[in-house]
């Protein structure tokens, strides 16, 4: 009877520390990835110009290509994905057809050239925010990683503002609830920044790997891009959104 009691324990308390795995879908260098309203899916981009719409539970519902751009991050729009280029601008890519057009970035700000748009410390991140685009500069050093506000127009573009928030590796970017939560992979981090207040408010560790996208859907749940070639999923719960 003493021994019974014993194995019961033991299945009991293996039974309470086991955690079901974050991983909900397997993508290659997953770089950046968003939440689509419509639609209720998210679309998942990688550093190989392959780009994929998948649901909420990780099954694939299509994949395909924007040849020789490195997509860095995306924004789910009703009729386009915008995509970050890395080194490049931004990608607008047509739902539907697949169409696709790379938009160029004045880097001018205040009569100074910024050299945002680079290999080596490039826009890693893009979220939207009212009619804004908001790009993370991604860089090591505290003083080269900032957020660049840029204003698109039919026919140009131009960067109307800069949040100078000193997280280093700021390698992916989403607006939830009135704050830009920002994941640096460096620190395994995930930074909280307000907008209005102009300060970050909150900071949450996370498992160590290679954060490189984020975004919330519309029913409590957070998505991060992992580069390491995964899709993990949170409730806000979790991370204490």
């Amino acid at each position: 009877m003493k021994i019974y009691i014993l194995i019961v324990l033991m299945l009991l308390s293996i039974s309470c520390t086991t955690t079901v795995s974050p991983k909900i879908a397997d993508i290659p260098e997953a770089s950046g990835i968003a939440y689509c309203l419509d639609s209720d899916t998210l679309v998942v981009a990688n550093d190989e110009g392959w780009y994929y719409e998948i649901s909420r539970e990780g099954e694939i519902l299509s994949k395909n290509r924007a040849k020789k751009y490195d997509l860095e991050g995306v924004v789910c729009e009703k009729d386009n994905y915008l995509f970050a280029v890395e080194d490049k601008g931004i990608l607008r890519v047509d739902r539907k057809s697949g169409k696709m057009k790379l938009i160029t970035i004045d880097e001018k700000y205040q009569n100074k050239k910024l050299n945002i748009f680079n290999k080596k410390s490039g826009i890693e991140g893009i979220t939207k925010v009212g009619d804004l685009y908001y790009l993370a500069k991604q860089s090591k050093k505290k003083n080269e990683s900032y957020i660049v506000v840029v204003k698109l127009e039919k026919n140009k573009s131009k960067i109307v503002d800069i949040i100078q928030h000193n997280i280093v590796d700021s390698a992916g970017l989403d607006y939830h609830n009135g704050s830009l939560y920002i994941v640096s992979d460096k620190k395994d981090q995930m930074i909280q920044y307000d907008i209005k207040q102009k300060k970050i408010i909150s900071k949450t560790k996370l498992s160590k790997f290679a954060q490189e996208g984020i975004t919330f859907d519309n029913k409590g749940f957070v998505y991060i891009a992992d580069d390491n070639g995964a899709v993990v999923k949170y409730s806000e719960d979790e991370l204490g959104v």
